[in-house]
């Protein structure tokens, strides 16, 4: 029996998975650092007062039991047919992409594409997920992804006030928009200082005053209308007309753009992507090229590398809180990159003649259903539609009822039922659907109920991308190619700083692709997702152990919303005591980007606070600043450990110093990796954190996204967390929404709940000693070579650390760009470029990395600084020395007359561990400023391929 316990111990323990070193490796990393365990590196790394002695967080279960229990909670889940829509549809996942993309970890363990060189597959398929917005609504430009539809049209409002040229504070929503679309713009619009106009966009218009009006197209209960009236009256007043819109219903319909519409938003789910009771969905914003300056979020575009070669890459960098900080309206960071690639994938796979078919497949079933109930006594609101009608009824609950029992679920109005029909509706559905009705089918003359005036006439996804991939041998190398010009997880370390790339098992991924958790529509009844409801409690009731709070919300579905939330939350409860005159926000000079403008978007004004040469925050600044302030003083944002990656000590001085002054302490949790189970934020003294699920709690980083961001907060804050308008949740207020459902993504909590289980409260401790450890260990053995910039005062830092290229740079002219390229040539992708402190590298390893992993890297960067020496030492100019070539690909070692001033074994095999395993960068440095000056972000067209010969030599 002993033996069998040592088995379960040793064998089927899952920390031994997740952690990448062994005993023995631990030992020597330790030992390497003057420390016999890894309690007593804690304790000399961590402040004594915020340490915590126990926790009891969760038991640790074995692979099998946490499948058990995944079973036992997917069994709880009813899978009814859904005709709900409200912009969630049932959809069929190609196989091939279900297989070869989703459940494939060289895609879903990938990071955001800042090295393009490392990551042009997954930069084509984004651009193909452009060219494919672009195409169907018409317009001039897309970008490669939002968060869902609901943040998009949000995204849209912003873009209006600050591209537009009205001078309204006003916008005008239409009443016939998706309910919850409604409630995320109010509660934007509300902190932004903007009035909302509900009305009727056909005939209110010419009489009111606004900078945008956004309708939906078709509307939300399926109606079709000329957007050209609309788009004339919005212009007339300098206002830009926003759309909201359905890509497959574009297939079929005249595109906004030839309408007159300024800016389409939607969601691309309905293309491969299943409704994962909310989410993740790849929301698109497509607008005109005037306004590719003001388009929030990521647009991938064309340039060429340094042989002249195509290459793609992140263009304009038009994320706005890089550039403007305390003044940006948009705190985008997060995209949905993997299933962005999904739905464009859908696209190629399909075709415009397999997407078309699909289309009129649909448009004919709903065309039946309408003409059968029609013949059938019933009356429709609308006599124009796609694939949605509302059927008028003096008894709407009773035909919810039968629906309920025969296991449809409909939409429910006061006087209506909705039905939507999706691609995976059958002739047998519409019979079901009708003996609802106690209706029977009867012939349909007319062909079509799209006005001939609204038919699409454009031709889309011309480009040959869409039109070579149908069967499924294509389509699976086509899939191949791309993932072979990618770096992922799969291939070796990804050392960022700030952005955990730690291990995501196979068994917490698999509930992903479970139809008990996939095929369920966010607004199914209570009662069909039982199943999901327990396991969200169970991750709030253990994120609450984790990090000391009193109550979570799951609704934020990226960092940046988090962000965003949990100070809204603030002001609500300061409003609702009588403080809502509070609006500053101290923000500390080292702070992320998306902090300064997610606190402008909750109405607040960003006071700086100075930071000292040691990276931690002015102690003495802050309370000066919190003093000057305190009647108005309404929250810190702070990060702990620090972004600078190490532990402050005065951290609960500052959080004192604040409550002190009338103000709430909002701690960033994006390095919470240094605090799982040996710290938490109550501890500290904090009211309000986001946790960034997609890095301390192994979600994917999906190339760029999914993402989750849930927010925790102490008691006094708990009842004002977002609510939602149609699942809205008895113990919270009438709080408005921040995402299009009300838990953000449910799709992939299943992942951190089973990462929590599985770990349970001594793995969880231990993988954030093992992060420690590992940044530690690089840390010492680098420090020598390239000088660590921040260090705690035992000379320890946190779960990342900072090297300094600026006394390089200054001597040699060797960058930390130069270091990153050259890194690829070794196998690795880079770490962080430049933040927070301009002319660094940040790197964070994880507790996931053996020791083997650790040591390869770290030789990588000694002989990179070997090479820089033979600069320094003129053996060799910057110029000519591989560095500034870096990285290097197949095509280098190919070309006749290499007239380098090294050698092509030193170019491509810098390291011995190179032979026996190499990565190739696809493509050369790309050259930014060329496709900055040159932007083009749509597929080139085929006849463009001859312009940009491969100039060799």
């Amino acid at each position: 029996m002993s033996k069998l316990n040592n088995l379960e111990t040793s064998v089927f323990d899952f920390e031994n998975r997740h952690i990448g070193s062994s005993k023995s490796d631990i030992a020597e990393e330790l030992s390497s650092l003057g420390y016999s365990g890894l309690d007593e590196l804690i304790k000399d790394s961590v402040p004594k007062s915020i340490l915590k002695e126990s926790f009891d967080i969760a038991e640790p279960k074995t692979e099998l039991e946490v499948s058990s229990q995944v079973d036992d909670l997917a069994r709880q889940n009813k899978i009814f047919k859904s005709y709900i829509g409200m912009g969630y549809y049932g959809t069929n996942t190609p196989n091939v992409i279900l297989r070869n993309v989703l459940e494939n970890p060289a895609w879903y363990t990938a990071y955001t594409p800042y090295q393009a060189e490392i990551s042009q597959g997954r930069l084509e398929a984004l651009l193909n997920f452009q060219q494919m917005i672009m195409d169907l609504t018409g317009m001039d430009l897309a970008n490669a992804s939002l968060l869902d539809e609901a943040t998009a049209a949000a995204e849209a409002m912003t873009l209006a006030k600050r591209a537009g040229r009205s001078k309204s504070n006003t916008i005008f929503v239409d009443k016939d928009i998706h309910p919850q679309t409604l409630d995320v713009i109010k509660t934007r619009a509300k902190y932004m200082d903007y009035e909302v106009l509900l009305g009727d966009a056909k005939t209110e218009l010419e009489d009111n005053d606004f900078f945008a009006a956004l309708v939906q197209y078709p509307s939300s209960s399926g109606d079709i209308y000329d957007l050209e009236k609309m788009a004339e009256q919005s212009h007339s007043k300098k206002a830009l007309l926003l759309v909201a819109s359905d890509l497959l219903a574009l297939t079929m319909l005249k595109p906004p753009s030839e309408m007159g519409a300024d800016v389409v938003i939607g969601s691309s789910q309905r293309f491969g992507v299943p409704m994962y009771f909310g989410g993740p969905h790849a929301a698109f914003m497509a607008t005109r090229d005037k306004y590719k300056r003001s388009t929030p979020g990521r647009i991938i575009g064309v340039s060429v590398d340094a042989r002249g070669n195509r290459a793609y890459r992140m263009s304009l960098q038009t994320r706005e809180q890089h550039i403007r900080r305390e003044k940006a309206t948009s705190n985008i960071c997060t995209a949905q990159a993997l299933l962005a690639n999904m739905a464009a994938f859908y696209a190629i796979y399909h075709g415009p003649e397999g997407l078309k078919e699909i289309a009129g497949n649909v448009h004919e079933l709903t065309n039946l259903l309408a003409t059968s109930l029609e013949a059938n006594g019933y009356e429709l609101e609308h006599n124009h539609f796609f694939d949605t009608i509302k059927v008028l009824s003096d008894k709407p609950e009773d035909l919810i009822k039968k629906a309920l029992a025969k296991g449809i679920n409909l939409r429910k109005y006061e006087n209506a039922v909705g039905i939507s029909l999706d691609e995976t509706t059958s002739l047998q559905d519409v019979e079901s659907l009708l003996e609802v009705f106690a209706a029977k089918s009867v012939e349909v003359k007319a062909n079509t109920r799209i006005p001939t005036n609204l038919k699409r006439e454009t031709a889309f996804l011309e480009h040959s991308v869409f039109n070579s991939y149908h069967s499924e041998t294509e389509m699976m190398r086509y899939l191949k190619r791309l993932e072979n010009k990618d770096y992922s997880l799969v291939h070796g370390m990804i050392p960022l700083g700030s952005c955990t790339m730690k291990l995501n098992a196979a068994v917490e991924m698999m509930p992903v692709s479970r139809p008990e958790f996939a095929n369920i529509h966010p607004f199914a009844p209570k009662e069909q997702t039982i199943g999901y409801r327990k396991l969200i409690d169970e991750l709030e009731q253990l994120l609450i152990s984790v990090t000391g709070y009193d109550a979570f919300s799951m609704q934020p579905n990226s960092g940046a919303q988090g962000e965003f939330a949990g100070l809204v939350t603030i002001r609500r409860y300061q409003e609702d005591i009588g403080e809502g005159h509070r609006n500053i926000c101290l923000i500390p000079s080292s702070a992320h980007g998306t902090n300064p403008a997610s606190a402008v978007m909750a109405g607040m004004k960003v006071v700086v606070v100075k930071c000292d040469h040691n990276g931690n925050v002015d102690v003495d600044d802050l309370r000066q600043k919190a003093e000057e302030h305190a009647d108005n003083l309404s929250a810190l944002m702070i990060t702990y450990p620090s972004t600078h990656g190490v532990f402050e000590e005065e951290v609960k001085e500052i959080c004192q110093i604040v409550h002190d002054n009338g103000g709430q302490v909002y701690l960033d949790g994006a390095n919470l990796n240094a605090l799982v189970a040996i710290s938490d934020m109550a501890t500290i003294g904090s009211d309000v954190s986001h946790l960034n699920l997609h890095k301390t709690f192994a979600i994917p980083h999906g190339g760029g996204g999914p993402g989750m961001g849930p927010i925790g907060v102490r008691k006094h804050l708990a009842p004002y967390l977002p609510n939602h308008v149609l699942t809205p949740d008895s113990n919270l207020k009438d709080n408005g929404a921040v995402s299009a459902s009300h838990f953000g993504s449910p799709g992939i909590l299943p992942i951190s709940w089973a990462y929590i289980k599985l770990l349970g409260t001594e793995g969880l401790k231990k993988s954030t000693q093992m992060a420690i450890l590992n940044a530690n260990y690089i840390a010492q053995k680098l420090d020598k070579h390239f000088p660590v910039l921040y260090k705690g005062k035992t000379g320890r830092v946190a779960h990342e650390c900072i090297i300094d290229i600026r006394p390089i740079k200054e001597k040699t002219g060797i960058s930390e760009e130069d270091i990153a390229k050259r890194l690829m040539d070794y196998g690795f992708h880079a770490p962080t470029m430049s933040f927070p402190v301009v002319g660094t590298l940040m790197i964070e390893p994880t507790e996931s990395e053996s020791k083997a992993e650790l040591d390869r890297f770290i030789e990588a960067m000694i002989s990179i600084r070997k090479e820089i020496e033979d600069v320094e030492n003129g053996i060799i100019s910057a110029a000519d020395s591989p560095l500034k070539h870096a990285p290097h690909t197949q095509e280098d070692i190919v070309i006749g007359n290499w007239d380098r001033k090294y050698s092509k074994e030193q170019a491509v095999f810098p390291s011995a561990a190179m032979r026996s395993s190499k990565f190739w960068p696809a493509v050369n440095r790309i050259d930014n400023v060329h496709g900055d000056k040159n932007f083009f972000c749509a597929c080139p067209p085929i006849t463009d391929y001859d312009e940009l010969k491969p100039k060799l030599g």
